[in-house]
């Protein structure tokens, strides 16, 4: 199982839009039973008394333009542990990858990657939260994660 946990600062804007995508995506080409999709915050802003924040309602309110939902998602920080868990890490932004090697400390394996990899057209993924512009962000994870299924399925020969 390919375990891919996308990341971003607090878990309820970027990476939850690109966990509910990529997921959408990986259905729609019935490998759902080969790779498993989550996200992760680098902070706990989002999180209080050991509960998580769901989905911010701007950003739903984009998924939902596309026919999808992040309902039930909250927020969660992401640990140490969770290096030996997943596959892939992908970060939103530099400071998203920053922070990542931060709370892993390094990257032996080669996991830790910017979702503009996989996306020739985007650079960092502006935080909606200050742009307000959840239509970009929504756009520009969207590119993100058909590039990053592509890579899966070249890699892994799914």
């Amino acid at each position: 199982m390919i375990k891919v946990m996308f990341v971003c600062h607090g878990n309820i804007c970027r990476s939850p839009t690109a966990e509910v995508i990529l997921r959408d995506l990986v259905e729609k080409a019935g490998l759902g039973d080969k790779i498993s999709v989550s996200s992760s915050a680098t902070s706990e802003d989002e999180i209080f008394r050991g509960k998580g924040n769901p989905v911010y309602p701007q950003a739903e309110a984009e998924l939902n333009k596309h026919g999808l939902t992040g309902l039930g998602k909250t927020a969660r920080k992401l640990r140490r542990n969770d290096y030996d868990e997943y596959s892939l890490f992908i970060g939103m932004d530099s400071e998203n990858i920053r922070e990542i090697m931060r709370i892993f400390g390094q990257d032996n394996k080669g996991k830790v990657h910017k979702l503009s990899e996989y996306c020739s057209q985007i650079g960092d993924v502006d935080d909606p939260w200050y742009s307000r512009r959840f239509d970009i962000a929504y756009r520009d994870i969207s590119c993100g994660c058909n590039g990053l299924l592509n890579e899966l399925r070249s890699n892994y020969k799914l």
